[in-house]
Parts: C-alpha cells; sequence; structure tokens
C-alpha cells in the first residue's frame, strides 16, 4: 500500500529524538525552537496587533460609520450602493431585452397585446404509424446496408456501378481458370491469423515467415542464425542483428560459474539481455559520486547526530511502505548534501526530511505529499522551507538522481547465486544497519553489498565465497575482508534505545526475525 495522501490520522508524528544527544551539554536540542507568533489572526487574514495608544476618537469615527452602513441597509441581502430599488428593477436577460412585448403606457398602465393562439393538431395522411414484428432471439439478425457495410479484404469482390441493380459476377469454373500473377497488398494480419498464429510473438512470426530477395550478407547471417537455432534453441533474425550490433554474445561465462542470465534468457523481466551491461555501467558510475569525510568541516553537528536522522529516516519509510530503494536514495542524498554544505543542527532534519521527499519522488510510484512530511517534522518547519531545501538540495547534487545504491548490488549478488529469501533478508539487515555507521559511508556501494552478502552466508554456515560470487561482483574474498570485519563490528554493539528502529523492523516474522541471529566473532568469518 502505497503512501500518496495518507490521511494524517492514520500516521503516527516521528519527531526527531535528537534531544538525547549528551556528549556536548551546550547542545540541548537539534529541533528548532518554537516560533512565537506575532500577528493575529483575525477572520483568515492577518492583521496588526492593535495597541491601547489610539485614543478614543478614532472608536467614535469607527463607530459613526458603522451606523452610517446600518441605515443604508433595507432588506437582508448585500448589494451595491448604486443599485436601483427593488420595486423598480426590470429583469432582463443576459443578452438583453430580446423579447417580442409589444407594451403600450396610457395613463401609467401598461396594456399588453395578449393574443390567444389555438393549436389544433392534424394528422397528415400520408403519415401512419407501423407495428414491427418482435424478432425472434434466435434468428439471426437483419443483414447491414452495403453502404454502411465494413468490407474487409477477404471479403472484396467486384461491384458494378448500378444505381439500382446489382450485378451478380457469374461462378468461374476452377479448373478452367489460370491464377492471373498479382501482387496481394498487406495491410493488416488481423484477419489472416489462425488457431496457431494467435499465441506467436512479434519475433516468432518474423522466424517463421519466408524471407524474399536476401542479400549475401543477409543469406550469410540466416545461415548462421539456422545453425545457432539448432545448438541453442530457436532465435529470431531480429534478436540475432540486436546482439551483433550491440556485441551481446562477448559475455562468456568461465566454468564452474552458473550463468544465471542465460537460464533466464527467455523471461522478458530478468532483462538478461543486458542485466550484465547495467551492473557494469552502475560499476562504473558509482566513483562518480565520492563521499569525504565531512565531519572534519561541519561545526555544528556530529555522527551521533547523523546516526538518529537516519533512525528517523528508517521509520518513515516503515510508516509510508516506502521502497528500500527510497531509503537507500534518501540517505545517499544527506551525505552527498552534508559533504558540500554547512548545515546547522536546527536544520538537519529539514535535509532528511527533504531528501526523503526528493528520493520519493523518483522511486515511488505514489509519493507521499509534502503534507506529509510537514506533519512528520511536527511543524518544526513550514512548507516554504521545505521547498527551498529541495532546490538547494537539488541544484547541490546537480539534478543526477541516478545514483547506484548498494541495495541494488545486493539484489543482483543474491539472485545470481541462487541464494534464499532467509539469507538475503539477512544480509538485507546488515546493510541497513550499517546506514546509521558514519565510517562506511566512503566504502563503495558494490563492496559493502558484497561484503553483507558474505557476512549473512557465514553467519548461517551456508557457505563461503564461491567463483560464481566472484565472478558476478567482481571482488575477491581477500578484498572484502577489512569490509566484513567493520560491518560484523557495526552489528555486534550493544544495542541503544535512541536507535532500535532497524532492529525492531527486523526482529518481526515477515522479515525471518533475522535480527536475533548469533553473531560471530571475527576469527570465524573466514
Amino acid at each position: 500500500m502505497q503512501a500518496g495522501g495518507v490521511h494524517p490520522d492514520r500516521i503516527r508524528k516521528i519527531p526527531l529524538r535528537l534531544s538525547d544527544y549528551k556528549i556536548n551539554s551546550n547542545l540541548r536540542s537539534i529541533m528548532p525552537p518554537t516560533k512565537i507568533a506575532n500577528k493575529v489572526v483575525s477572520n483568515g487574514i492577518a492583521t496588526r496587533r492593535k495597541t491601547a495608544n489610539h485614543g478614543l476618537e478614532n472608536d467614535f469615527n469607527h463607530i459613526g460609520k458603522g451606523i452610517d452602513k446600518l441605515n443604508k441597509i433595507v432588506r437582508g441581502k448585500r448589494k451595491a450602493d448604486c443599485s436601483p430599488i427593488k420595486n423598480k428593477v426590470v429583469k432582463r436577460s443576459a443578452l438583453g431585452d430580446v423579447t417580442n412585448n409589444d407594451d403600450k403606457v396610457i395613463d401609467n398602465k401598461v396594456l399588453k397585446n395578449i393574443k390567444r393562439v389555438t393549436v389544433q393538431s392534424k394528422v397528415l395522411p400520408s403519415v401512419r404509424t407501423v407495428q414491427k414484428k418482435k424478432q425472434n432471439e434466435n434468428s439471426q439478425p437483419p443483414p447491414a446496408p452495403v453502404a454502411n457495410k465494413i468490407v474487409t479484404r477477404n471479403a472484396v469482390k467486384q461491384v458494378t456501378n448500378c444505381t439500382n441493380q446489382t450485378a451478380l459476377k457469374p461462378k468461374e469454373n476452377k479448373k478452367n481458370c489460370v491464377p492471373a500473377a498479382t501482387t496481394k497488398k498487406r495491410l493488416s494480419n488481423e484477419f489472416e491469423k489462425d488457431d496457431e498464429t494467435l499465441y506467436c510473438t512479434a519475433l516468432e512470426e518474423t522466424a517463421k515467415r519466408p524471407v524474399t530477395r536476401l542479400s549475401a550478407a543477409a543469406a550469410i547471417a540466416s545461415a548462421k542464425v539456422q545453425e545457432a537455432g539448432k545448438s541453442s534453441g530457436n532465435i529470431s533474425l531480429v534478436t540475432h542483428q540486436l546482439q551483433t550490433k550491440l556485441h551481446l554474445d562477448n559475455k562468456e561465462v568461465p566454468e564452474g560459474v552458473t550463468d544465471y542470465d542465460k537460464e533466464n534468457y527467455d523471461d522478458v523481466y530478468q532483462v538478461s539481455h543486458y542485466a550484465k551491461d547495467i551492473f557494469h555501467y552502475y560499476r562504473e558510475k558509482e566513483l562518480t559520486f565520492p563521499i569525504s569525510n565531512y565531519m572534519d568541516t561541519q561545526i555544528c553537528i556530529t555522527k551521533w547526530m547523523r546516526t538518529l536522522l537516519v533512525d528517523w529516516m528508517v521509520e518513515i519509510q516503515e510508516s509510508f511502505e516506502l521502497n528500500h530503494e527510497t531509503l537507500y536514495l534518501g540517505v545517499k542524498l544527506v551525505d552527498l548534501y552534508l559533504s558540500r554544505i554547512l548545515v546547522s543542527k536546527e536544520t538537519l532534519q529539514l535535509v532528511g526530511a527533504t531528501a526523503m521527499f526528493v528520493a520519493s519522488k523518483f522511486d515511488e510510484r505514489l509519493p507521499p505529499l509534502i503534507d506529509d512530511f510537514l506533519y512528520l517534522c511536527d511543524g518544526a518547519y513550514t512548507r516554504k522551507e521545505i521547498i527551498k531545501m529541495e532546490i538547494s538540495l537539488l541544484r547541490v547534487v546537480d539534478f543526477n538522481l541516478g545514483i547506484p545504491i548498494s541495495y541494488r548490488f545486493l539484489r543482483r549478488f543474491a539472485r545470481c547465486s541462487k541464494t534464499s529469501m532467509n539469507i538475503l533478508t539477512l544480509a538485507r539487515y546488515i546493510l541497513e544497519f550499517s546506514l546509521m555507521d558514519y565510517d562506511t559511508i566512503h566504502i563503495r556501494d558494490s563492496l559493502i553489498a558484497a561484503a553483507s552478502l558474505y557476512l549473512a552466508l557465514r553467519m548461517k554456515f551456508v557457505s563461503k565465497w564461491t567463483p560464481t560470487l566472484e565472478f558476478y561482483t567482481g571482488y575477491k574474498l581477500n578484498d572484502l575482508k577489512s569490509t566484513v570485519l567493520l560491518l560484523n563490528k557495526c552489528i555486534s554493539k550493544p544495542p541503544k534505545e535512541q536507535i532500535m528502529t532497524v532492529r525492531n523492523k527486523y526482529s518481526h516474522k515477515i522479515f525471518f526475525e533475522v535480527a536475533y541471529t548469533p553473531l560471530l566473532e571475527d576469527q570465524e568469518l573466514f
């Protein structure tokens, strides 16, 4: 269930619990102080506070003006001052006086020429009422007229240009008749399909149709297609041309590695033709979004404040039932913004709420409204402030929201290695828990996703790093050691009451209660 337009009564207000911050005693709370209203709202119009120094003369003037207005009111309805009195009003239409009344005024009396017109009903002698017979429901309907008949190509017949008669063409003897060499024009194949071709796809139809007037290169290509079809199933000519043009056949899998994309080659939802190219592009693009150690330059915020903010963002994702991709993109936008712009502690929650607002617009089908985020912030910010922060955030990231996130890499690695849902959920718990750890922001998303999957495999005692995982992730076991140790240290910390959202989330039966999985020592991981 999406949360677009969620009623506010069904959503719990989630204030950012940065008041629990105890490291610096001077910082009492990250929430901005309550704003004191300097205006008084009266009848929906903001007016300034009146002081008592106006004197009594102004009050008497207002009272006198009010009495004059009451004397002018003669009836209950509102009316303009220059409008005529009700008894003298002449009603007229919107387009002016277009009536045909010939009124005469004699001695201030209106005489109307009223003519009584009697209309006699006449029935024409040529018009007769005809009662149609009821048709039997089982009988065939009458044929449609020839002028309005939809004529298909197969039903086209030669019709003579006669006005009153239709000339019937005599039947020809098929034995003595020699068919003429005419070219059949094909406008649509809708009326030419039989029972077998109704369930054929477009690529299968192109493979079944005979190809005429092939060039030498096309003949060689078709011969290659036939040879390849014998060895690797039926492949159409269009598919072969696409593979040759996009160089999709140059992806050889080494021995001992399961070719997941080849097994799902016919599944259009897996996009096996382009999956390897897509994630190879992600690996290259993640290098263009580096995040430096911005806590050295940030003066007003600390690591613990960021941890509380990410925990609050996880609670937003769970309350609105947003996609996990929205959460990971929101945290990524926060880190990118903080690495380039100095932020005060009062606006830190505004950055987190705006990042989730922008990420939900990018990933959700029905994103939450801006009023929902204002409600969750408990009135700490206004609509104008969120819109200004949204503009600033998009300008900082240069409107580039296609950021590779670790959650997409994790799903790809688990799918290629055919990992069970229980192990994948445990890896998701480890990866989502690492979002709150500031020490993981500089690690590449593909690397931390691979390390989370390896740690989940070791915690469930399933297997170690296999050649299939090494091929699809692009990392060897030695590349994962430092990241695996960091993640194991992160989930082994004693739980704190302020950041229990992720633990409580993955302690539910829906997530297989993976938060209760026994932890391992560092010596048992390798």
